[in-house]
């Protein structure tokens, strides 16, 4: 049986960090019910994009996780499938794509090792930081593949930035804390996966394991100090 693009790339976060214990597939909604959780999560949540969202809760110490694609993200990610090359039709679509499964796996790990803070805005923002680092990897990877032989360009690696640092536009959140969210977030992601691009494969993997387990503020404190090119205290 073929493997999906989501089961995939679940394997390949798995394979990085580690396993998460369930098919997370198995968390797809419905546009109805995706619906339901949005109206239940407040005002605000009707600002997230239409094209993909992920709903996390935990009750009786159990997490709860949904994961919505738009029906016209999935036909496009169709119609162009990135394991067939990654281009100008299909970015924009892979993106929120693995952001969603990004989000969900991180949570459910976080969970596992007792992080249950799920409504703090750290939480939130711990999350998208991630995602957002993680999904940058991916996309190198799939441009890396298609490249064969080549390396990876200046040229692609500027694409991959603009689809998914400078292209976004937090700004265009009402929502104050939103607004600030996705501008921060971007901004750590963007200077962090700066740094990455300036390590080999086995240093790259060992920074990203340690990065992930660091909460929201160590994870802040981890790229200023990498900014400022000082080291990284120890202990």
């Amino acid at each position: 049986m073929n493997e999906t693009l989501f089961s995939q790339i679940q394997r390949l976060f798995e394979r990085t960090y580690a396993q998460v214990g369930i098919n997370l597939e198995d968390c797809l909604i419905d546009r109805s019910r995706c619906a339901q959780l949005t109206k239940a999560a407040g005002a605000s949540a009707r600002e997230l994009s239409e094209l993909a969202r992920t709903f996390i809760r935990s009750a009786d110490d159990q997490l709860y996780v949904g994961i919505y694609y738009s029906r016209w993200l999935i036909e496009q990610l169709e119609r162009h499938d990135p394991r067939s090359g990654l281009n100008n039709e299909n970015i924009r679509s892979l993106i929120p794509f693995v952001e969603e499964i990004n989000h969900a796996l991180h949570a459910a790990l976080q969970f596992k090792q007792g992080r249950r803070e799920i409504a703090s805005e750290d939480y939130a923002r711990n999350l998208e930081l991630q995602a957002q680092v993680d999904t940058y990897l991916v996309l190198l990877l799939f441009v890396a593949f298609f490249r064969k032989t080549q390396k990876v360009s200046r040229t692609d690696r500027r694409w991959l930035r603009f689809h998914l640092f400078v292209s976004r536009n937090p700004e265009a959140f009402r929502c104050e804390n939103l607004r600030g969210r996705y501008l921060e977030t971007t901004e750590l992601a963007s200077a962090y996966t700066d740094y990455l691009d300036t390590l080999n494969g086995v240093r790259r993997l060992d920074e990203i394991r340690a990065f992930r387990s660091l909460d929201y503020s160590a994870k802040k404190q981890r790229i200023f100090f990498l900014e400022l090119g000082t080291e990284w205290p120890s202990g």
